[in-house]
């Protein structure tokens, strides 16, 4: 027999490591137990898988767990592939899982959490959606299977709170392949009917008999029914996303049929206590408004009697005045203001006359002085263009010994070549003038035009040297 050998605790565990490496990789189910993850700091997932006989620790990187599309948690069944390892700080083996899948029943669940993510994202699940259950439901219908005992628990819940409850019921599959389908149709069959509410209701069961409540389907179904929908599925632990998408949810099927029926006895208790409360509150309501009426009655009243002081004061007053008692007296009185108004008038009108008299007087006077002051300087400019005028009239050139020769329009004459031999012509002097008649033409002769004397008549006063120069011409 060899002789043991002695080595360190490192070179124990570094065989034992090289050995367990060399093992296979495998295959291992198992439900999770003890999850601790992933680690805030490296990401990394701890935690055992056990079955009825054994344990072991497993390790799941970051990298692993971020693919996976469900959730690790205690009490799921997974399908772990991977390979042993030991750590060497430790020297504790662990199973290091390359790959993870739900199994089993642990598989059923994450199909169910995957399929309530997606419907929750859509709002199937949304409370604000959910429909109001009636507080009192005169009728219901009931969709289960009408084989089992489920029915006549409903059936005696109902009859033994409310006897007055309708009861129809829409019989059901509730377990199987054909279940979701069948429980559509049940569900459609109910809601045509137009009850108060709709209980979809189960006795309990394992994961996979509840799948049929667990159907995309079927809670499409529910969300859309135009009749509020109470679901009673399992037991207390069960929920379905049937009981998500419902208007209301119930532990067991019990619960549901009481929820949507009150008891008889309490509902009568109910309506005594507020029949006492509305006596006492109508009670001390009309006390109330009694108090107030005769509040309101006083102040009218006494408002009334300050109102009628204010007017007797006022129709005193008024009766009190002179043109109430005399209606004569205003009509002298103002007779009187207007005889002294007149007599002020008369007495005041020569005063302001004198006044005004002696105000024009003096204005006169200052006018009389100021006007011949203000018309010198027009009067001798008037001299000066009176001057420049005569030194330019034409009367003045005519003065000088010249004359005017018109036609028979009074158009004044300047060529000789304007007249006709016997034509006659009007010729303005220096003082009057006379008619005469053209003997002849000459154009080229500047200044003289013969013409008859013909009708002379020199005016008085007449230079001689005029009367000679016409006898010349």
């Amino acid at each position: 027999m060899a002789e043991d050998v002695t080595l360190s605790v490192s070179d124990a565990v570094e065989l034992a490591k090289g050995q367990v490496s060399r093992w296979p990789s495998m295959t291992v189910v198992g439900e999770v137990s003890g999850f601790r993850g992933p680690n805030a700091r490296s990401g990394h997932c701890y935690f055992e898988v056990k079955d009825g006989g054994a344990s072991m620790s497993v390790i799941v990187w970051r990298g692993t767990h971020q693919k996976l599309s469900f959730e690790l948690r205690d009490g799921l069944e997974v399908q772990l592939t991977g390979k042993f390892d030991i750590y060497k700080g430790t020297g504790r083996m662990s199973f290091v899982a390359s790959r993870v899948e739900a199994s089993g029943e642990g598989l059923l669940r994450q199909r169910i959490a995957e399929l309530a993510r997606r419907l929750q994202v859509e709002g199937l699940m949304d409370d604000r959606r959910k429909r109001p259950i009636p507080a009192f439901c005169s009728r219901v219908c009931v969709v289960t299977s009408l084989s089992g005992s489920v029915i006549e628990d409903v059936k005696r819940t109902l009859a033994r709170r409310n006897p007055l409850v309708l009861i129809d019921v829409a019989g059901a599959c509730v377990q199987g392949q054909q279940a979701p389908a069948s429980i559509v149709r049940a569900l459609g069959v109910a809601a045509a009917s137009r009850p108060d509410a709709i209980l979809l209701v189960r006795g309990g069961g394992s994961l996979e008999d509840l799948m049929c409540f667990n159907d995309e389907q079927v809670a499409r179904v529910i969300a859309d029914c135009p009749v509020p929908v109470v679901t009673g599925i399992g037991h207390e632990p069960d929920v379905t996303i049937a009981d998500m998408v419902a208007d209301r949810r119930c532990s067991t099927p019990t619960a549901a049929a009481e929820s949507v029926a009150p008891a008889i006895d309490e509902v009568e208790r109910q309506m005594n206590q507020r029949h006492v409360r509305l006596g006492r509150s109508m009670a001390a309501l009309l006390e109330t408004r009694e108090a107030s009426v005769e509040s309101l009655a006083r102040l009218s009243a006494n408002a009334m009697g300050a109102r009628l002081s204010r007017l007797e004061v006022q129709v005193e007053g008024l009766g009190a005045r002179r043109c109430l008692q005399d209606p004569m007296a205003p009509l002298e009185a103002r007779a009187a203001d207007l005889a002294q108004t007149e007599e002020r008038l008369h007495d005041a009108i020569p005063r302001s006359l004198s006044r005004k008299a002696e105000e024009l007087s003096g204005q006169a006077s200052r006018l009389r002085g100021l006007a011949p002051r203000m018309l010198r300087p027009a009067e001798a400019e008037l001299g000066r263009l009176a001057g420049t005028l005569d030194a330019l009239s034409p009367l003045k050139v005519l003065s000088r010994g010249y004359a005017i020769a018109t036609d028979d329009n009074g158009h004044v004459i300047k060529e000789a070549c304007e007249l006709q031999p016997g034509q006659a012509v009007g010729v303005r002097l220096g003082s009057g003038s006379v008619t005469a008649q053209v003997l002849s033409v000459n154009p080229r002769e500047k200044g003289t035009v013969p013409f008859s004397t013909k009708h002379q008549f020199p005016l008085r006063g007449e230079p001689p040297w005029q009367t000679r120069r016409a006898s010349r011409t």
